[in-house]
């Protein structure tokens, strides 16, 4: 369902073109939305991709509307799950788009955010500046846990902030220690360059005579793939937006080191729910770089399975500094109406607020975009010094760039051409060079139209 964006995209671009607000903060003569009387009863609906996960994503997500509706009665919200969709992140903007052209978008929606140009220069995202005022949002990434600076503006368009950044993850090596210290490398070992994770995993693979890692960067992550390039010291776009650039030398050197890992033996072939899956039995897989959304799955798995869970910040590229990107969403509104809007803000408020934080921080395993909550006397300082997990995390927050949306209606066209390259040349004997290179030469055809 998320390729068929592309597809709708002619048809949105005229039937959405009177609802775009993909205008510079200020540029708009719309009034600041009133607030709400205590008495009027506003209906709002609420559209997360976590709620396709079943278990504690969806537990979480539920448990933090019903205390928004708690604190706020006159309020309720409908949540529902990203529509035609399975797998969580996907068809984020896609849904969206469906449910616009049919009249009745959501008012808030949890989008990824590759699809940030796409939501505010197509979908018509509303610029919180405009609606509620520069000062309001400075305030909610304020006050007494402030939001990570690298992680406030990740929304940010134009000079303007159309999106509240909600749930994400840098990508973080995951390692079963207890495999580790079985290969003679102990359970602390050093993997903090990729050739030092060759070495552990050929040591892992001699004994298990197994593929002992997994890169959660391909297929189906570029999130974490455009992390892997820019330590390479290359892009996949430039910074003007206008040359896609995963063909160039630094970005093709991180998928020849993936195809080095693979003919090493010493890579897995494998889906990425088979990645996650194998390395939570605590199986041959003793290494997967991974979004720490999954750390509370792994944490269960290493529980049942009896091994050791530890993980280490993204390697580096020997010679340069690891600069990690983020996975994950913001919060974004569609809403029309003024009560809705207000509804809608009141909402995204507290959905990013230190108390949401708290939940789905020690829920799911997602970052706590406050980070100074974890500290002093915070009220996640006791929970993050007894989850070490979390600091390799946090520290990649000082790093971290932001995960880059492709320009154009075919954005997802290009992640599925960088996708599919990277795939052919990791895995299926394609030059890495001339692969990734025509690859660009096809993505860059389709930011040309």
């Amino acid at each position: 369902m998320r390729r068929c964006l592309a597809a709708l995209a002619a048809l949105a671009t005229v039937a959405l073109a009177g609802c775009s607000t993909g205008t510079t903060a200020g540029g708009s003569d719309q009034s600041i939305i009133p607030e709400l009387d205590p008495s009027q009863k506003v209906s709002i609906v609420f559209e997360s991709y976590n709620l396709l996960q079943a278990g504690v994503w969806t537990d979480t997500i539920k448990g933090l509307v019903a205390d928004f509706e708690a604190a706020h009665p006159n309020i309720e919200v409908k949540a529902q799950p990203t529509q035609g969709a399975s797998t969580a992140g996907t068809n984020t903007a896609g849904s969206v788009q469906t449910q616009l052209l049919a009249g009745n978008p959501p008012d808030v929606a949890q989008l990824t955010f590759d699809s940030l140009d796409f939501a505010v220069e197509k979908l018509g995202a509303q610029s919180l500046t405009e609606l509620v005022g520069k000062d309001a949002v400075t305030e909610q990434f304020g006050g007494q846990y402030p939001f990570s600076p690298n992680a406030a503006t990740l929304a940010d368009w134009n000079g303007g902030t159309y999106g509240l950044p909600y749930v994400f993850s840098t990508p973080v090596m995951f390692y079963n220690a207890s495999l580790t210290a079985q290969a003679g490398l102990g359970d602390n070992p050093d993997l903090s360059t990729w050739d030092k994770v060759k070495a552990a995993a050929q040591a892992v693979t001699a004994k298990t005579g197994k593929p002992s890692l997994a890169i959660g960067c391909t297929p189906g992550g570029n999130w974490c793939l455009q992390g892997m390039m820019r330590s390479n010291g290359g892009r996949v776009l430039s910074t003007d937006r206008k040359a896609i650039q995963f063909g160039e030398d630094p970005a093709v050197g991180a998928v020849s080191m993936m195809r080095d890992l693979y003919d090493s033996g010493v890579l897995a072939n494998l889906d990425s729910a088979s990645q996650y899956e194998q390395f939570a039995r605590g199986g041959s897989l003793a290494f997967e770089l991974q979004t720490s959304a999954l750390q509370g799955t792994f944490m269960s798995g290493a529980k049942a399975g009896n091994w050791t869970l530890k993980n280490t910040a993204m390697p580096a590229f020997a010679g340069k500094p690891a600069i990690p990107t983020n996975s994950g969403s913001a919060l974004f509104m569609f809403a029309k109406d003024p009560a809705k809007q207000r509804a809608a803000w009141e909402f995204m408020k507290f959905m990013t607020s230190p108390h949401a934080y708290e939940q789905i921080t020690t829920k799911i395993g997602y970052l706590p975009l406050r980070p100074s909550m974890t500290e002093g006397a915070g009220p996640l300082a006791a929970w993050a010094a007894g989850n070490p997990l979390v600091k390799p995390n946090l520290e990649q927050l000082s790093r971290l760039e932001p995960w880059v949306s492709f320009p154009g209606d075919s954005y997802t066209q290009i992640d599925t051409i960088l996708d599919k390259a990277t795939q052919d040349a990791v895995f299926f004997g394609k030059d890495p060079h001339a692969t990734l290179a025509d690859a660009q030469r096809r993505a860059q055809d389709l930011v040309n139209k």
